[in-house]
């Protein structure tokens, strides 16, 4: 024998029921079964809401009883044939005009008990299972309709009855004695020893199903329902969540209590005394091998899966005097079961001197008045302090038997957390080490719990989260290299980069599992492609609240600039080339930083200066190692340099420029390079990187755009007015050469003030070895006092300025691996 259960889902409409149908028709092939239905999706709500709107006197429950009445006699016209429709739809008739009668009554005297609650909710699964019942027999199965209030006997604690399994057991096992046939038996329904109907409490119908398991000491339940098993954790909010094949009826009891919804610890009892294995599957995927719960032993990861509570408050009793006070804890769950509030979860410090009691939010008015009124002279005496909540918290905990095995879990756990910025406010443990949960804040919730699962069920890689904005030269290159390189990434050096959000000046796009790199599209071109709004973006980017996210800005905007420190609030990580923000206001520099450490999240770069060339960190290094920068000499722009390289060739000046801008070595409009104010805010990032209190009206900048070529209408005007300054260049060409120098552009950095312009160098100097794009830098330290360090490289092109950004997303996926 075996015992099937379809859910509310499985029988929404007549679509669905034919599913269910051929799972049963399959079920019915290998052997003897029972099933026991739900009512139609929905329906219970209905009654329930209904039996609320009459008590109060809302006669709105006239039309939704109507359109119930309906929607069951639509059922059986699609179900079952005209000529043995008759007595079915008889069957409905009478039903819905009893409820009316039920209802009326209610809206008359304004009341509506537990006891007649319950007989409301009965018509729901009694309806649904009637008709099934007779549309499986008119399909050629011996179908039979069992009413469970004939046989499961309970005590008269209405809405959520204990069953008296004694004389249920025996009254369902002479039932089945006494009557051939498949059994089509209504769940969730119960009765009295007077024949008052009760209802079995939440998730009934599977309770009803494990209980004539139980009793028929059936070879299996199966609990069929819109999901494909008992998954890794919450879907909504863990978007990598995946089925878990096998669970011990412990683990998944510990699942069900923080929150698992597929099965309920109740359903699982009765199964579990007989050892019945339970499988959880999907009506809609009846392939899918779904979830096995069963007595055996645990195998495979360390552990099982990933459940929560949100809506939490922490209560904390607490005060130098408690060790004085007797029988605190007695008094405490004495208290709180006075105000019939229940305990989630318990911490206590060995000290005594504190004790963190987690209850549902909605309790925990209810359960500070009653605590303090129980410690109320003690409270007066200040032996306890005012009990002090928490609010907007949440728990999420790990649960597997393979913990007991296996050490390390608490420490991964929470290292993943720390490492995601997620505060922990209070810990508990059992003793059975089956479960290790952690109170959080509800706001961290959704990025605890991927934190977590990826710390747990995706193997060793961490995996990082990006958020790209800017999909131009550098931002396409940026993907290519991550697309080329995530092979190599995810075996050698265990990082999984995935792209959840892209964005250009015009359109936005997202995606939960991460665009496909190889193929990714262009903003506007992607399926969720929608007008790119930056507050919109980023409020996606929170509300999608991954860990292990950042925020990668691969813009020239400050308008982008100016949300980082909103970013940098919500723990997302940043990587950037956009110079902007650094080279704004000093407060807002160091506010950045300030920022970025304390929510310990990475602000990175490196690009802001040299595009690729490691400038920042070695910088930074000399900082941390003591060291004191003296003097900085840089050649800062790979398009000035190879303007004024290229300059020596021959070339006019407004030829090489052109040719510059066509390299795609300048901006869009050569002017922002030539008028040196780029290089004066690399200089000035430097300079603060340097530890001096750098401003940028410190810095003398002197700008290579002729005065008549500034306001020039367009780029194609200026070019044509540059032309009139082409001997003026080279007269400064010509007059460096006589002196057997070189023209470089260049800034300078010494006792707290800065310089941009354009310098004659003589051959010896380092600069004027520079070809093309190279930059060059020169760090004069206390410690390289006589040789300066040197630093040079390609210093423009978006390729190596991609590669930079690259390199800061990989420094954060290795940020503190351990």
């Amino acid at each position: 024998m075996k015992i099937l259960k379809f859910g509310g889902s499985s029988v929404a409409n007549q679509e669905n029921i034919k599913k269910v149908f051929e799972i049963i028709k399959e079920a019915k092939s290998q052997g003897e079964i029972a099933i026991v239905f739900s009512a139609f999706g929905g329906v219970t709500e209905v009654l329930l809401n209904s039996a609320s709107n009459a008590k109060h006197g809302d006669k709105s429950f006239v039309e939704a009883i109507k359109k119930l009445e309906d929607r069951h006699i639509e059922i059986v016209r699609q179900l079952i044939p005209i000529s043995l429709q008759s007595p079915v739809l008889t069957f409905v008739k009478v039903r819905f005009n009893e409820l009316e009668d039920l209802f009326h009554g209610i809206y008359l005297i304004k009341e509506c008990s537990p006891r007649t609650l319950d007989y409301v909710a009965s018509f729901g699964e009694r309806l649904s299972a009637f008709i099934l019942a007779e549309a499986l027999k008119a399909s050629g199965f011996d179908a039979k309709y069992l009413d469970a209030r004939e046989v499961i006997r309970t005590n008269d604690r209405f809405g959520n009855a204990k069953v008296d399994f004694s004389i249920t057991n025996d009254l369902i096992q002479d039932y089945f004695h006494q009557h051939q046939g498949m059994q089509v038996i209504t769940g969730f329904v119960s009765s009295t020893a007077k024949g008052e109907t009760t209802t079995l409490g939440r998730s009934g119908s599977d309770y009803t199903a494990a209980i004539f398991a139980s009793a028929l000491n059936a070879d299996s339940l199966e609990i069929w329902t819109d999901v494909s098993g008992v998954l890794t954790s919450d879907p909504r909010l863990v978007y990598s969540a995946f089925t878990i094949p096998q669970l011990s009826y412990y683990e998944a009891m510990e699942l069900s209590h923080f929150g698992a919804k597929v099965i309920f610890p109740s359903t699982m009892q009765p199964a579990m005394k007989k050892g019945i294995p339970i499988f959880i599957k999907n009506t809609f995927e009846p392939s899918n091998a779904g979830t096995l719960i069963n007595g055996d032993a645990p195998s495979g990861k360390l552990i099982k899966g990933i459940s929560s509570m949100s809506d939490i408050s922490l209560l904390n009793i607490q005060g130098a005097g408690i060790l004085d006070v007797i029988d605190v804890n007695r008094r405490i769950f004495g208290a709180l079961s006075s105000a019939n509030v229940n305990v989630i979860l318990i911490s206590q410090a060995s000290s005594e001197q504190i004790t963190c009691l987690a209850i549902k939010s909605a309790d925990v008015s209810a359960a500070k008045e009653s605590v303090e009124r129980e410690f109320f002279h003690e409270i007066r005496n200040g032996e306890i302090d005012v009990v002090h909540v928490i609010s907007n918290l949440a728990v999420v905990a790990v649960v597997g038997e393979n913990m007991k095995q296996n050490p390390g879990a608490s420490g991964r756990m929470f290292q993943a957390l720390g490492q995601n910025n997620v505060n922990v406010y209070a810990i508990a443990q059992g003793s059975s080490e089956l479960n290790i949960s952690a109170v959080v804040s509800r706001a961290d919730l959704q990025k605890a719990l991927n934190a977590l699962h990826e710390a747990f069920f995706l193997s060793d890689n961490k995996v990082l989260h990006i958020f790209l904005v800017g999909v131009g030269l550098i931002g396409q290159a940026l993907i290519k290299m991550i697309a080329n390189q995530q092979i190599k990434l995810q075996k050698e050096n265990l990082l999984d980069i995935q792209i959840h959000g892209i964005a250009n000046s015009r359109y936005m796009a997202f995606h939960e599992d991460g665009f496909d790199l190889k193929n990714c599209p262009l903003p506007e071109d992607a399926p969720s492609a929608s007008q790119m709004d930056l507050d919109k973006f980023i409020a996606q980017m929170e509300s999608m609240n991954f860990s292990n996210s950042v925020f990668v800005d691969c813009t020239a905007s400050q308008d982008v600039a100016d949300f980082y420190e909103r970013i940098l609030e919500a723990k997302v990580g940043i990587v950037t080339p956009n110079k902007k923000a650094n080279s704004g206001s000093l407060e807002k520099y160091k506010n950045l930083k300030k920022l970025a450490g304390k929510r310990g999240v990475k602000f990175l770069y490196e690009t802001n200066v040299a595009a690729g060339l490691p400038v920042i960190n070695t910088l930074q290094d000399l900082m941390l190692s003591g060291d004191k920068v003296l003097k900085i000499e840089a050649v800062l722009s790979g398009s000035m340099n190879y303007i004024f390289s290229e300059l020596e060739n021959g070339a006019p000046f407004s030829e090489v420029v052109k040719k510059a801008k066509e390299l795609g070595y300048t901006e869009p409009d050569p002017r922002d390079d030539l008028s040196g104010m780029d290089v004066a805010r690399k200089i000035l990032i430097l300079g603060r990187e340097a530890e001096q209190d750098l401003h940028f009206e410190d810095i003398s900048i002197q700008s290579m755009v002729p005065e008549d070529c500034e306001m020039t209408k367009d780029v194609a005007a200026f070019f044509e007015k540059l032309k009139g300054h082409d001997a003026a260049f080279s007269k400064l060409l010509n007059e460096a050469a006589d002196k057997g120098e070189k023209l470089r552009f260049m800034a300078t950095l010494e006792n707290g003030k800065a310089k941009v312009g354009l310098q004659s160098l003589a051959q010896s100097h380092p600069f004027s070895t520079l070809r093309g794009s190279d930059n060059m830098i020169l760090f004069t330290t206390e410690r390289y006092h006589d040789f300066p360090m040197i630093i040079r490289g390609p210093g423009a092109g978006a390729d190596v300025t991609a590669a930079g950004v690259f390199a800061d997303v990989i420094r954060i996926g290795n940020y503190s691996r351990s």
